[in-house]
């Protein structure tokens, strides 16, 4: 799709993957409004960007989630695409993993991103996109990883359904796994601690590669 002029959504803005795709988003010519979690972050972003409509929410609320769509599609005078770029990493054996982490994790990863393009498949234009990262969901599960992954993998085959509802309105679902990237995410788990890892790839190229794919659909 035509990336100049589109008007779009990024959630999880304040992260380091939502923000660059705010950034490679505008710098394509793209109307952006932001929502994310940390509102000190938000409020500086948005003055980064032209003064864009921004909204912060907690992953927590879906039905919060479901309304970040609506809320752009007022701000923006119409909605071209959402981008969802949200998530929680965690690691352990699976007796190890409390409940309240694995609710947690299957909360950020899959819930919220599809409370959001639930509330987003409405009023998305024909011909857009709703596009989530599910990161590496299809790969098999590594030692400690069983309830992240199968957190990710539920919202990718989520997304399948969803791709198949909206075919009629050409509308493109895109489910991004890309490979872990150098953003810090995995220092940062909610239980447990990482396996050793090999370094991660290069976020803005990984975000570059995305634009792309979004202007491709």
């Amino acid at each position: 799709m035509e990336l100049f002029g589109a008007r779009v959504l990024v959630v999880g803005a304040t992260g380091t993957l939502g923000g660059l795709a705010a950034y490679a988003l505008e710098e394509r010519g793209a109307h952006v409004a932001l929502a994310g979690r940390n509102p000190v972050r938000l409020a500086a972003l948005a003055r980064e960007l032209r003064d864009c409509p921004a909204r912060s929410f907690e992953a927590y609320d879906l039905d919060q989630c479901s309304a970040l769509a609506p809320w752009a599609e007022r701000s923006l005078d119409g909605l071209d695409g959402v981008l969802v770029a949200v998530g929680a990493a965690g690691f352990g054996a699976v007796q190890d993993v409390s409940n309240a982490a694995a609710g947690h994790l299957l909360t950020v990863n899959a819930l919220c991103p599809m409370a959001v393009l639930r509330g987003a498949a409405p009023v998305v234009a024909d011909k857009g996109f709703l596009l989530a990262v599910t990161g590496s969901a299809a790969d098999p599960p590594g030692e400690g990883t069983a309830d992240y992954t199968a957190s990710k993998a539920a919202l990718s085959r989520w997304l399948e359904a969803l791709a198949e509802e909206l075919v009629p309105r050409s509308v493109a679902v895109l489910d991004i796994r890309s490979p872990r990237l150098d953003t810090g995410f995995t220092e940062r788990p909610v239980t447990g601690s990482p396996p050793p890892l090999p370094p991660g790839a290069d976020a803005l190229e990984a975000v570059r590669s995305l634009v792309d794919r979004i202007a491709s659909a």
